[in-house]
């Protein structure tokens, strides 16, 4: 409950802005939990050694089994579909969506504890899940909530940092600022600085993981203030925390980490992939885009109008912000809880109602143009309606709570980085004269 105790406080800080499967079969180790367990940290230390023992048997079992074949579209598309990374807190299905640890979101929203009962999950018991592959008891939840506040404590020259920025910097950059500025102190650094051995990098990895879990949201807040919204800030934080390796900031996080960078470093660099506009700034284009169309064809307009600005829009060369992805081949489930919050708490909220005439409105228009393997709405398409009706209307913002979010799968699949040694990653580059030469003599064999 430390981020949303950290949430409470953004009112006391000043602006910088412009003012059911079976859950036995899936995961291997995924197991309920009683509150006589251990802590996060003492399970963690009896869990290494099995992990890895059985990465070890992995690469002396398995390492020359082929994974699938490599193309030219892969290379040249960047590296999608194209199996490279290993991740163990998330993997995402085209046709299921995420799974933390072999749970879907609607299963994580069941039997992960909530702050109160039929609440959404407390993200720290999140957390605990992507490390332990466990879920955990509201009682060690609760403690490991007490102990994120007891490191939640920023020094002043991170204020100061941010502060010497100009008002007009955008907040994600006084964001990767602020979290620059905490790798002053980072346990890590000074760890590997007197000689720690390889075998214990997690300790002061998992040390400066806790600490960045818990010090992001205060410095957050120090970028923005918000009003309270915390029920849909733990469904926000949960549903973004992580989503498997291979988009942008967490493979950018694990890169920069491979180099033994520590975990403020990491997560810096991967803020800073995060801020892109084909990534975490997607949402901050989405609600812009909503509201282009209020402002065009008014609130009240009919689905033929709606149809007019969707075709005026990929017409003019764009694309429709919150529809398709990467990976997923149908309505990405983020969005679906999403939309039953809203028809929960906000079902009369016009912006919610034009996000649920857009679901009816654009896939048929995008499988008409017949250019995209996915016309759904993916989590971009609803998560900056919500905010907005929660007072949060500072679009430019949205991408700092996002940063927050993904702090806890970046920093729990680093400690995970630590623990098995994953070596340096070095991917082999070419030119295009090297693929002509080498797709003519294959073609020529």
């Amino acid at each position: 409950m430390v981020f949303f105790r950290s949430v409470s406080l953004l009112s006391r800080l000043r602006s910088r802005a412009v003012q059911q499967s079976n859950l036995s079969n899936s995961v291997r180790w995924l197991q309920m939990q009683s509150s006589s367990d251990l802590d996060l940290h003492s399970q963690l230390k009896e869990l290494i050694p099995e992990q890895q023992e059985r990465l070890k048997k992995i690469k002396t079992e398995y390492g020359k089994v082929q994974l699938g074949n490599i193309t030219v579209d892969m290379v040249l598309g960047g590296m999608r579909g194209m199996t490279g990374l290993l991740w163990e807190t998330s993997l995402l299905d085209p046709d299921e969506g995420i799974r933390f640890r072999g749970l879907s979101i609607p299963e994580c929203q069941k039997l992960l504890p909530g702050a109160k009962p039929g609440g959404e999950p407390l993200p720290e018991g999140l957390f605990w899940l992507l490390l332990t592959g466990k879920v955990p008891s509201k009682e060690q939840v609760d403690a490991l909530s007490k102990e994120l506040r007891d490191r939640a404590t920023v020094p002043d020259y991170v204020y100061k940092a941010i502060d010497a920025l100009p008002v007009t910097a955008h907040p994600m950059t006084q964001f990767a600022s602020g979290v620059m500025a905490l790798q002053v102190q980072s346990e890590f650094q000074k760890a590997y600085d007197k000689g720690i051995p390889k075998a214990k990098y997690w300790e002061p990895t998992y040390e400066d993981s806790l600490n960045l879990i818990a010090r992001v949201p205060i410095v957050a807040s120090y970028v923005y203030r918000s009003p309270q919204m915390q029920e849909l800030m733990r469904l926000y934080v949960t549903i973004h925390s992580d989503h498997e390796g291979g988009n942008v900031s967490a493979h950018t996080g694990h890169l920069v980490a491979s180099a033994l960078s520590d975990p403020y470093l990491s997560f810096a660099a991967a803020l800073n992939g995060l801020a892109g506009p084909l990534h975490g700034l997607a949402n901050q284009e989405v609600l812009l885009w909503i509201k282009s169309v209020v402002d065009e064809c008014g609130e009240n307009m009919t689905t033929e109008q709606l149809k007019d600005y969707v075709w005026k829009t990929l017409n003019s060369g764009k694309v429709v912000p919150g529809f398709g992805h990467g990976v997923l081949r149908k309505t990405d489930p983020r969005y679906t809880c999403q939309r039953e919050f809203a028809l929960k708490h906000l079902p009369n909220d016009p912006l919610f109602q034009l996000v649920s005439k857009l679901y009816e409105v654009v896939p048929p228009i995008l499988t008409e143009l017949g250019k995209v393997k996915n016309p759904w709405p993916n989590v971009d398409a609803h998560s900056g309606v919500l905010l907005n009706y929660y007072g949060l209307t500072e679009a430019r913002y949205f991408t700092v709570l996002f940063g927050v979010s993904r702090s806890i799968g970046i920093c729990s699949q680093l400690i995970w980085d630590r623990a098995l040694g994953l070596p340096l990653e070095r991917p082999k580059s070419v030119t295009m004269e090297w693929l002509e030469n080498h797709c003519k003599k294959a073609a020529s064999s």
